[in-house]
């Protein structure tokens, strides 16, 4: 597959992806469980069907010391013994903030209240943040059909 765009040189997409980046360093600063954090980036790029993005957080969480058999699970988490509490409700926020468009209502009270049982007001921030910056990155990728497969762990910082 050939890419539609050369992201890094395009000078509008080039300009947006900085504030995207910009915006995922806050999250990387913030104190939501990096686990969690790579379980989520992992997840929403499955929904999407972005390969390049897939492929990328599945090695950035291997290189990170996430399990493989934790990641092979991811998108069937549900009926997956590994993962805690936190960890469900944060996929589940995920896998309903992605899916916005296809639930009239968005995010279900119950869906975010689960949440906020795991996480405080500065993390719900994070995975709000975090959700809202993988989606953008998703599309742009699909959309412009990057190529997945040559991501090295820490190739982009």
């Amino acid at each position: 597959m050939e890419p539609r765009l050369n992201l890094f040189t395009n000078p509008t997409v080039g300009k947006a992806l900085k504030h995207f980046i910009a915006a995922g360093k806050v999250v990387s600063d913030s104190p939501l469980p990096a686990a969690t954090k790579e379980l989520v980036l992992l997840r929403v790029s499955q929904i999407n069907g972005c390969g390049v993005c897939v492929d990328m957080h599945t090695k950035d969480a291997l290189a990170a010391g996430e399990t493989q058999v934790r990641l092979n699970l991811v998108a069937a988490w549900r009926e997956a013994k590994f993962f805690t509490e936190a960890e469900r409700a944060a996929l589940e926020l995920a896998e309903q903030g992605t899916r916005v468009a296809d639930a009239a209502g968005g995010v279900p009270d119950d869906v975010w209240a689960n949440a906020a049982k795991h996480y405080d007001e500065e993390q719900l921030g994070a995975l709000v943040a975090l959700i809202a910056i993988i989606n953008a990155f998703n599309r742009i990728n699909v959309m412009t059909q990057q190529p997945a497969g040559d991501y090295e762990p820490g190739m982009f910082g």
